[in-house]
């Protein structure tokens, strides 16, 4: 085949390829984070959260479930991080999305929940059947999907005895699904003000980066 063929056969095959359809773009609930490398051969890990998990008022690429990504990247790992947080998120409000959620299959689900029921002291019965279940919902729908739980805690002004009942759920559940458990994830940066925004609850980049290392010592041991 001479040059001149050739260069109309690769024209043809080009403009063969199909287009992509509009409902294969990433929705904003599910963004695939910007420093990960696609493949569909990577396997799947999907952070479900609040405004904490989404990286309120950041660039999404400094939210923590990107910092994973990164990290996985450098250990050449074949996984692939979607941030399904979402501000504002309560345990009632994700149980109802997550189906939506699955949609898609996961291999790791990551499970950051609770601190905006506490916030707004919302029943602990209620906060844990919520929670309760989403992984149950999880469980039946990929059997072989790995969830890892984000303990919580809440400011001592809500009272020492919801504040107590608050923070008994995350190991409880821990325990009942046998389930890994990030003891406190914003252990190290709740209470800085160097590391949180103004508001004195969404971390900074820097409190994100300690934020990757709390999920991250867990995280290693589950890939």
């Amino acid at each position: 085949m001479n040059r001149s063929i050739a260069l109309i056969f690769i024209t043809i095959l080009l403009g063969c390829q199909p287009e992509k359809k509009q409902d294969e773009a990433d929705t904003p609930e599910l963004k695939s984070n910007p420093v990960q490398k696609e493949s569909t051969k990577k396997k799947t890990i999907l952070f479900f959260g609040n405004s904490i998990t989404a990286g309120y008022q950041l660039d999404l690429s400094e939210a923590f479930p990107a910092l994973i990504q990164e990290r996985l990247d450098s250990l050449e790992l074949g996984y692939r991080t979607i941030n399904a947080g979402l501000s504002g998120e309560t345990t009632a409000s994700g149980n109802s999305r997550v189906d939506w959620v699955m949609k898609n299959p996961m291999d790791i689900f990551v499970l950051e929940l609770g601190a905006n029921d506490g916030l707004r002291g919302i029943s602990t019965d209620e906060t844990r059947k919520n929670l309760k279940s989403i992984i149950e919902k999880v469980q039946k729908k990929y059997p072989k999907c790995k969830i890892l739980l984000a303990g919580m805690m809440i400011p001592p002004n809500m009272g020492q005895e919801y504040v107590n009942s608050f923070q008994k759920i995350f190991p409880d559940l821990s325990k009942e699904y046998n389930i890994p458990l990030i003891p406190f994830l914003l252990d190290g940066v709740a209470g800085n003000p160097e590391l949180n925004l103004e508001d004195g609850i969404h971390p900074t980049p820097e409190g994100h980066k300690i934020l990757a290392e709390n999920v991250w010592q867990i995280l290693a041991e589950m890939l």
